[in-house]
């Protein structure tokens, strides 16, 4: 599983920043820069109160040089900035430290320091820092793997209405990992996840669909949630809207558009992904004449220029 993905969280900082800011009367400045995207103003104002000090403003910088937003894009100098804000219990640098440690993003990977920021946040309420622990305990990253553990912090994380933690407990219910197996739960798990825009979410609750796991098999609701899907890169739902074409499920068999999907989830992908879409291409090429393979490669690329809009 994917950790929550990153945000542009210099946003968020500042926010959190600004109350501090205005009492200093940079508020109304400080605001009006950013929204102009001026972000060298913001910067003259920021940088002295995180020089003396402030937390918030030191996190909102980290931000900035994580973002590349006024100044040169610097992960290591971002991370030192963070550092200074997670020693004085800022939350939201906790997290992003956590994320750098994990990703070995401006600091050598660590798992046990990703760990160690990720509890110091998860303690104070981050509902991201809750989630990523989560994804910690499943896949086992620097810990022993812990369903329970995960469970936990998914479900935290999930009522405050991180998709990724809900997504990670549709995950368990479906494959009975630290929980009974329970369809209905999953399915329950996925779509809110889903209705938030989550990938990997819609992508599941399409399989629960084709499958009739926990509601009644239809491939036409199951095609809906693997398009939404595949509109955001998602490699499996690409992969399975390749299927669905090459066996008529849903929708009308057709060996061009199954190409497409096939052709365009390969090239989204890497590893055994990349390869299992690659070899299903090549399954349906064999299939096909030579002029319908290279429609399906022009639409593939229209596909991919248009960022999965245009692949219909």
């Amino acid at each position: 599983m994917m950790r929550t993905p990153r945000t542009l969280l210099f946003c968020v900082a500042l926010l959190v920043w600004s109350a501090f800011a205005a009492k200093a009367g940079q508020y109304e400045d400080a605001i009006a820069a950013a929204k102009s995207g001026d972000y060298a103003i913001v910067l003259t104002l920021l940088r002295p109160l995180a020089e003396r000090g402030n937390a918030a403003s030191q996190n909102a910088l980290g931000g900035m040089y994580l973002n590349g937003l006024g100044l040169a894009q610097d992960s290591a100098a971002a991370a030192g900035w963070y550092r200074k804000a997670a020693e004085q219990g800022n939350a939201d640098a906790q997290t992003q430290l956590g994320d750098m440690y994990a990703g070995g993003e401006g600091v050598r990977q660590e798992y046990k320091e990703a760990l160690k920021w990720w509890q110091l946040a998860a303690a104070q309420g981050n509902a991201r820092a809750q989630s990523n622990l989560g994804v910690m305990y499943e896949d086992g990253d620097g810990v022993t793997p812990d369903y329970k553990e995960a469970e936990k912090w998914y479900r935290l994380a999930a009522a405050q209405g991180v998709s990724a933690a809900q997504t990670g407990l549709g995950y368990m219910y479906r494959n009975g990992e630290g929980v009974t197996k329970n369809y209905e739960e999953a399915e329950k798990w996925f779509r809110l996840a889903a209705a938030l825009g989550d990938a990997a979410a819609q992508d599941n609750l399409g399989l629960m669909y084709e499958n009739g796991e926990g509601v009644p098999q239809d491939y036409k609701e199951a095609h809906k949630w693997y398009r939404l899907a595949a509109g955001q890169g998602n490699a499996d739902a690409l992969n399975n809207l390749g299927a669905m074409h090459e066996n008529g499920e849903g929708v009308a068999q057709d060996y061009v558009r199954a190409h497409v999907w096939f052709n365009v989830a390969a090239l989204s992908s890497q590893g055994e992904r990349r390869k299992a879409a690659a070899d299903n291409r090549d399954a349906i090429a064999a299939k096909m004449t030579s002029p319908q393979i290279e429609q399906a490669q022009a639409l593939a690329r229209t596909c991919l220029l248009s960022n999965y809009k245009e692949c219909d």
